[in-house]
């Protein structure tokens, strides 16, 4: 017999009476039978035969014979004589290991807008307490982007030899110190507010090359966009949580209480990061054999990286086209990430409260629609569509939605009009997350934390010069002249990502 098994009743000695198995050995706990026996069998192989002999105190006995492999005890099947036993696995047990990373990036990720976008509405109480001007705002608003900017390549480089675990942990927790920082450094004074602003920074920009790298490891090709979707929909889903409760907060505790409250969010997600995730199923021992097989067949992304071949990915025009489209696409994001409650407050003149509430409706749009187009780009793929084809469609509705909606603005007079176009504007934004954010996997996956790092410095360099531009801009010109700037990048990209871009795997 191939199987050792330890054999528990009440009737025996204490010793054998735990409801535990001897330490330093994995079991699996086969629920008791009627007879209040307990069995932990330890296979030596990858299955075994054994017989269960039960007798009872008042001399009767039974016997049940069982036969357990591997393959079925990863379906939670055991095979009996009798139906009396078997084993039962509690839900969360069985609940995908792979979509427990997938959540646990979800909520990173929803964090991380929170304490980004709470200085967009924690502005305007600021700026009236120490007197800025547009410029002076325009320049606060940008300062978070110098350290987010550096440290994007060396975010990916660092998840792709570490692994993402560390490097996502690490970002959370520093970003999170960094926002509980900001009302003392603000008291202080302003170079000490843009210093800890670059500071948070450079904790977020190292997050998504390492989500990505994650990833690339634990999600199947055919999950890709839905669970990319999902990750970046607690962007979306942040700025929706972010935006409704600072303005309460603001006008129940006063801003600094906005900084504290989301900053102190980060330590209870590190702690279950540190105890759920790993940076890759080769690291994971509780992951079950049907699932390791699963990921083992379908994610490219499997060797360890060792070194990064620059001049090969530099030499491949698609990088290039994914980096140029990058640009273009957070040029526009990122102005109404950290612009719009101003546009709310100035132009449409909504208050403090009606700018930060109504700021929601776009980003939650984003996030339903994030959703939507990750299960189409995924219906699609599965159903014979080329990646390369589905990339391109959902990446120029995210290029030419935006522009489309962004141009009616001007004509519009309506609040009411002018906020459901802004919905509209982030809404179909949203698809690109099946387009060019999905695109790092398809075409060099070992490397999509280092291909992320390229692109998205770029695409901070956007947000850099368009959140600083559009300060100097409003002092001089109107909103009118911020939107065409964008509009004009949209169309842009949407040409380069047609003719240079491709879903199919271009560095091995």
């Amino acid at each position: 017999m191939n199987a050792r098994a330890l054999l528990c009743s009440p009737n025996l000695h204490s010793l054998y009476t735990s409801n535990r198995p001897p330490e330093k050995t994995s079991y699996r706990n086969i629920k008791p039978a009627p007879k209040s026996l307990r069995v932990w069998v330890y296979p030596r192989n990858r299955s075994g035969v054994f017989r269960v002999l039960v007798r009872s105190s008042d001399k009767r006995e039974s016997s049940n014979s069982y036969y357990i492999d591997e393959e079925r005890v990863s379906q939670n099947e055991v095979v009996s004589d009798s139906s009396t036993s078997s084993i039962v696995v509690p839900w969360w047990e069985e609940f995908p290991k792979r979509w427990v990373i997938v959540l646990l990036c979800f909520s990173a990720f929803l964090l991380c807008n929170m304490d980004r976008v709470n200085m967009s509405i924690a502005i305007l109480p600021m700026s009236a307490e120490y007197g800025w001007n547009p410029a002076t705002v325009g320049l606060i608003q940008s300062s978070f982007f110098w350290g987010y900017l550096l440290t994007q390549i060396a975010g990916g480089i660092w998840a792709d030899t570490v692994g993402g675990k560390r490097v996502l942990g690490f970002a959370v927790i520093w970003w999170s110190i960094a926002t509980i920082l900001t009302p003392v450094a603000a008291k202080l004074g302003l170079p000490y507010l843009l210093v800890v602003r670059a500071f948070m920074g450079v904790g977020e920009g190292v997050a998504m090359p390492a989500m990505n790298n994650i990833l690339s490891k634990w999600v199947p090709v055919q999950e890709r966009s839905r669970s990319l979707a999902l990750v970046y929909s607690g962007m979306y889903l942040g700025s929706v949580t972010g935006l409704a409760f600072s303005p309460f907060l603001i006008h129940q505790f006063g801003w600094p209480s906005v900084f504290y409250s989301f900053g102190s969010l980060g330590t209870v997600w590190l702690i279950l990061w540190l105890t759920k995730a790993e940076s890759s199923p080769l690291e994971d021992p509780t992951l079950l054999p049907k699932e390791r097989k699963l990921i083992a067949d379908n994610c490219a992304s499997k060797e360890p990286v060792k070194s990064i071949p620059w001049r090969l990915i530099l030499s491949k025009p698609p990088v290039w086209a994914l980096i140029g489209c990058h640009f273009c696409h957070n040029w526009g994001t990122f102005i109404l990430l950290t612009w719009m409650p101003t546009y709310y407050h100035q132009v449409l003149k909504f208050n403090l409260m009606e700018s930060g509430l109504l700021s929601v409706f776009p980003w939650m749009t984003m996030a339903i629609s994030a959703n939507a187009g990750g299960w189409i780009a995924d219906t699609l793929v599965s159903r014979g569509f080329s990646v390369t084809n589905v990339r391109k469609i959902m990446q120029t509705i995210g290029f030419l939605g935006p522009a489309f909606f962004l141009t009616q603005l001007k004509h519009i007079d309506s609040p009411t009009m002018a906020v459901l176009c802004m919905a509209c504007s982030q809404g179909t934004d949203a698809f690109s997350q099946s387009g060019l954010y999905s695109n790092h996997q398809d075409i060099a996956p070992r490397y999509s934390g280092v291909l992320l790092g390229l692109s998205n410095t770029a695409g901070v360099l956007a947000g850099v010069l368009g959140t600083a531009a559009t300060g100097h801009i409003l002092q001089h010109g109107s909103w009118d002249d911020v939107f065409t700037i964008s509009v004009g990048l949209y169309l842009v990209g949407t040409v380069v990502w047609n003719l240079f871009s491709t879903g199919e795997k271009i560095i091995d």
